[in-house]
């Protein structure tokens, strides 16, 4: 495992990147901005495919790039997962991950062997003799991914790695890659735009915008409590840190948060629960009723939300601080019935049907 320490300016046209960021090793750190943020400029910085107007990129302790220094591309040990699959036409799916090992100076025989064990890893050995033509996107995907990680790559970036795919195949290649990145312990760039990106991926999350990091923290802190406006923008998911359990989730301090999964998670794993502030319903008592959670919070806020009300919750005196910064979008009829205004303790309500949990980053 590699620690990327990086400190790069682009100039392209009239746009200037200036970026400072590390990535320790094993760690995976989401980038995340709106279009024009720099993102993948850095992504090719990092890859080479861009030299930088200044600074320095080290991996590993060997330095990429400097003023006096630029190793290229296929001596980086850097890897580049993009949306597109972008295989050899005329390669068939062994060939093309293959083509990783034999382009750093491996044997044939040896870059075939290490290709079919990674497309073993991917759950694609079937498709070995295919070519890309003959594959779905989905099937694509898991070729590329094991293409990336066959030249046992010191860091692996991903950029918007799954926008491409069907809102079916998205999942699985989601949890894939998953595994496949913690096993192998790879230090790990993943650019999207997909918050359940960040949640089921990163350690990690660094926000762009306009060239300059605004805003850093672990994914959990950014999304429950953004400090830019696009880390606010994405955040619109009310998030519950805590471990997969048989019904749900289980915070650290017990609450039991009810709820689905809509992929595999084992019980005990890391895990976020994830539900929209349009289904948390406010009561002045306790409710009962359908399987549901429950949480006894303070109103700490009160503003318009488009046609609705947005109340943020804050904890009690001695209650769990996860509960910081959790919305309810309530109608302004609903509001004027409650009776309630900043400082009231009132309960936000989810039915079990509404929240889905997620595999979380360490």
């Amino acid at each position: 495992m590699s620690r990327l320490a990086a400190d790069v300016g682009v100039v392209r046209g009239s746009f200037e990147l200036d970026v400072s960021l590390t990535v320790e090793p094993g760690e995976v750190v989401a980038l995340l901005g709106s279009n024009g943020a720099g993102k993948s400029t850095l992504l090719g910085a990092l890859a080479g495919l861009y030299r930088p107007t200044r600074g320095e990129i080290v991996l590993g302790g060997r330095t990429l790039s400097s003023p006096s220094v630029a190793v290229p591309v296929h001596r980086r040990r850097v890897g580049l997962l993009s949306q597109q699959a972008l295989l050899f036409p005329h390669l068939t799916a062994l060939d093309n991950v293959a083509f990783g090992p034999r382009s750093t100076g491996g044997g044939r025989r040896a870059a075939r062997e290490t290709a079919q064990r990674w497309l073993d890893e991917v759950d694609a050995a079937a498709l070995a003799g295919r070519r890309p033509a003959q594959l779905s996107g989905g099937q694509a995907q898991r070729v590329a991914i094991a293409r990336a990680l066959a030249c046992d790559p010191e860091l692996l970036l991903l950029d918007e790695p799954f926008a491409a795919l069907d809102v079916d195949a998205t999942p699985a290649i989601r949890s894939l890659l998953r595994r496949v990145v913690r096993a192998t312990g790879v230090t790990t760039l993943v650019v999207t735009h997909d918050v359940l990106d960040a949640v089921v991926l990163a350690d990690r999350i660094v926000v762009l915008d306009a060239g300059r990091v605004v805003e850093t923290g672990t994914t959990t802190d950014v999304l429950t409590r953004p400090r830019s406006a696009f880390a606010a923008r994405i955040a619109g998911l009310d998030l519950v840190p805590g471990r997969s359990s048989a019904e749900g989730l289980v915070t650290g301090e017990g609450t039991v948060v009810v709820g689905t999964h809509p992929e595999p998670v084992e019980q005990g794993e890391p895990a976020v629960a994830l539900f929209a502030p349009a289904s948390v319903s406010v009561f002045r008592d306790k409710p009962g009723g359908s399987p549901r959670t429950a949480l006894p919070v303070r109103l700490a806020a009160m503003e318009p939300h488009g046609e609705l009300v947005r109340l943020r919750a804050a904890p009690l005196d001695g209650g769990p601080g996860w509960v910081e910064g959790l919305a309810a979008d309530v109608t302004p009829a609903a509001v004027a019935e409650l009776g309630v205004e900043p400082g009231d303790d009132v309960w936000f309500a989810v039915k079990a049907a509404e929240v889905t949990v997620h595999p979380a980053g360490r």
